[in-house]
C-alpha cells in the first residue's frame, strides 16, 4: 500500500533513513518526535511510504511543493530521501512511491519536479530515468556548511 506517512510511521521512516544515511547522528526520541510532527504538519510537504504485505514500511520518499512567481506562478517540487530497504528491492516499491509523489506534484499543477541523487547510485538513476527524469536538462549544484561541531549534512 502506497500512502502519505502519518505520525505513527515515525519508527519505520527512521529505519528507512538509517538505511539511506547510516552515519547520520541519531536524534533523541523526543527530538525525533517533535521534528516529525513539524514535518507532517506542513501542507506543502509530504512523506510517501510503501507499506509491504508484512506491514513493514519498505520504501519512502519526501516531496516538497514550492510556490514562487516564475513559470506563470506555477509551483515546482523537490523530491528527496528516496530509499527502499534491501529485502524489498526489485518489487517496484521505490517506483510506486516516486509515482505517488509525482502524482501529488502534478495534482498541485507543478511545472517541474527535481531531485538530486548521489553520483555513485547508478541503479537509482536508472529508476529515475525510467520514470521520465532526465539528467541532461538542468545541472544540480550543492553546497553544505560545516557545522560548529564539525558534522556535515551528507
Amino acid at each position: 500500500m502506497i500512502r502519505f506517512a502519518t505520525h505513527d510511521d515515525l519508527a519505520g521512516v527512521l529505519r528507512l533513513y538509517r538505511e539511506l544515511r547510516p552515519h547520520d547522528p541519531v536524534l533523541p526520541p523526543a527530538d525525533a518526535d517533535a521534528r516529525w510532527r513539524e514535518v507532517i504538519a506542513q501542507p506543502h510537504l509530504r512523506v510517501v511510504v510503501a507499506q509491504a504485505e508484512d506491514q513493514c514500511l519498505a520504501a519512502t520518499c519526501m516531496i516538497a511543493v514550492i510556490s514562487h512567481l516564475a513559470s506563470g506562478g506555477r509551483p515546482f517540487a523537490l523530491i528527496e530521501h528516496v530509499v527502499t530497504l534491501p529485502p524489498y528491492r526489485g518489487r517496484g516499491l521505490g517506483r510506486a512511491t516516486m509515482q505517488y509523489a509525482l502524482d501529488f506534484a502534478w495534482s498541485r499543477d507543478c511545472c517541474k519536479v527535481m531531485l538530486l541523487s548521489g553520483m555513485q547510485r547508478p541503479e537509482a538513476h536508472r529508476l529515475y530515468e525510467s520514470l521520465g527524469f532526465r539528467g541532461d536538462v538542468e545541472r544540480g549544484f550543492v553546497i553544505k556548511p560545516t557545522a560548529p561541531s564539525g558534522a556535515q549534512c551528507f
